[in-house]
C-alpha cells in the first residue's frame, strides 16, 4: 500500500503522522511511504532521516494526496486537505466529527473512508489510540493551569503547591478517566488540594486506592459540581463520551461564581468542551478571560510537546496502520471489531452513531457498508 504523511497545518501543530523509525517498519513490509517535505521538522525529524528510512519526499500536500492510498495524520483535516481527498483514500487520524459539521460534510462529499483514532476500541474496552495523547494532555493541563494562576498571566496569584504556613491551590478535576487521572497525578505531585468527580463508582474506587487521602473523590452530581467548581482555584474539564459531543457540566452561572483570577482548562474542547463558556484556542493565543476567569482551551495541547507526543502516538497507531496496509480495509475490520468501531465515514455515509446523531443524519453500520457478515 502507498501511505502518505502530509505536514500538519493546524495552527501551532508540530506533530507528524509517522516517525522515520516507523516508516522503516512499513518498508520492511514492502509498503511505500510518501512524506511531504519538512513534515517531521517540527517534531525534530529531518527529511534526510525519512529518506534513509526509505520514504519518498515530495514537495507539497497535493503530491502526497495524489500518490497515496492511505493518509496518516495527527489532527483533523483542514478545508484545504479535504479538497484534496478522493474516493479511494483511507484517512486515519483524530477526527472529532461530532462537534464539527463542516469537516463531516466535507468527508461525506469526498466519498473517502475516514477512521477516527479517538473511536478505535481496544480488547479491554479502552481507547488505545486516544490514551497516549490523553496522558500527555492530562499532565500538561495542570502545569498550564499553574502558569495561568500567576499574576503576570492575569491569575489570582496563587502558587499551586502553597508553602509551609500557606494553603495550596484547590484543584477540581471533572472526569476520572485517562485525562483526569493524569491531571490528578500531576496536581497531587505538586502538592495541590485535589478533588475529582466522576459517575463511575469503579473509577472513584480506583482513584481512592491509588491516591488515598491525598485526593477527595466525589460522585458527580450537579450539586457536587456546583459546590466544587465555585470553591476552586483551578477546574480541569476531562469528560469524554466516545465519538460524541461532550456535555456541558460546568455552566456559565458556575463560572460567574468562581473567584476572580481562577482558571479553567477544558481538555474536552476537541469534542466541543464540557464547560459552557469554553471555545477553542490555540498555542499561539491559548487563553481568554470571561467573567474574570481565565479559560485555557487549546484544542491540540499535546502539539506543544511534539517529539514526546509523536513517539507516544506512533507506538499506539503503528500496529493498526500495518494491519490496514497488510490486509486491506475490509479484511482488517472483519478481523478486528475494535478497529471497525473507529470507522466514521465510508462512501458518503456516516458509520458512527454519535456523529449521525449530532448531524441529525442517517446512520449506517460498518458491517452494512463493508458487507461484512
Amino acid at each position: 500500500m502507498r501511505i502518505g504523511i502530509p505536514r500538519e497545518i493546524k495552527t501551532a501543530e508540530r506533530r507528524v503522522g509517522l516517525t522515520p523509525d516507523y516508516v522503516a517498519e512499513l518498508k520492511i513490509h514492502d509498503h511505500d511511504v510518501i512524506v511531504e517535505h519538512d513534515a517531521g521538522v517540527g517534531a525534530g525529524f529531518t527529511n534526510d532521516e525519512y529518506i534513509k528510512a526509505g520514504a519518498s519526499i515530495v514537495a507539497n500536500a497535493e503530491s502526497v494526496f495524489n500518490e497515496a492510498e492511505m493518509i496518516v495524520k495527527v489532527k483533523e483535516l483542514q478545508p484545504i486537505e479535504i479538497a484534496l481527498l478522493q474516493p479511494h483514500h483511507i484517512v486515519f487520524c483524530y477526527l472529532h466529527l461530532a462537534p464539527d459539521p463542516d469537516q463531516t460534510n466535507g468527508l461525506l462529499g469526498s466519498g473517502s473512508t475516514a477512521i477516527a483514532y479517538e473511536s478505535v476500541v481496544g480488547t479491554h474496552g479502552d481507547l488505545p489510540l486516544l490514551t497516549p495523547m490523553s496522558q500527555v494532555a492530562g499532565r500538561m493541563a495542570v502545569y498550564a493551569a499553574a502558569r495561568c494562576l500567576e499574576s503576570p498571566s492575569g491569575g489570582s496569584g496563587v502558587l499551586i503547591s502553597g508553602v509551609p504556613g500557606v494553603t495550596p491551590a484547590r484543584v477540581v478535576v471533572i472526569g476520572g478517566g485517562v485525562v483526569g487521572s493524569n491531571s490528578v497525578e500531576m496536581a497531587v505531585g505538586l502538592g495541590a488540594e485535589v478533588t475529582v468527580l466522576d459517575r463511575n463508582h469503579a473509577t472513584l474506587q480506583q482513584l481512592d486506592r491509588r491516591f488515598g487521602p491525598a485526593v477527595r473523590t466525589l460522585y458527580s452530581t450537579n450539586a457536587a459540581i456546583v459546590e466544587s467548581v465555585c470553591a476552586a482555584d483551578i477546574v480541569i474539564g476531562a469528560v469524554l463520551l466516545r465519538g460524541a459531543k461532550a456535555p456541558h457540566l460546568v455552566t456559565e452561572e458556575m463560572i460567574k461564581q468562581m473567584r476572580s483570577g481562577s482558571v479553567v482548562v477544558d481538555v474536552s474542547i476537541d469534542q466541543g468542551g464540557c464547560i459552557e463558556t469554553s471555545r477553542p484556542t490555540t498555542h499561539m493565543d491559548p487563553t481568554y478571560i470571561l467573567h474574570d476567569v481565565i479559560h485555557y482551551c487549546v484544542a491540540n495541547m499535546p502539539g506543544a510537546v511534539p517529539r514526546t507526543s509523536t513517539r507516544a502516538l506512533n507506538n499506539a497507531t503503528l500496529p493498526y496502520i500495518l494491519q490496514i496496509a497488510n490486509k486491506g480495509l475490509t479484511e482488517s475490520m472483519r478481523l478486528d471489531s475494535g478497529l471497525m468501531a473507529g470507522l466514521s465515514v465510508y462512501d458518503g455515509k456516516i458509520t458512527e452513531p454519535a456523529v449521525a446523531n449530532a448531524m441529525n443524519a442517517s446512520y449506517y453500520s460498518p458491517e452494512e457498508v463493508l458487507s461484512i457478515v
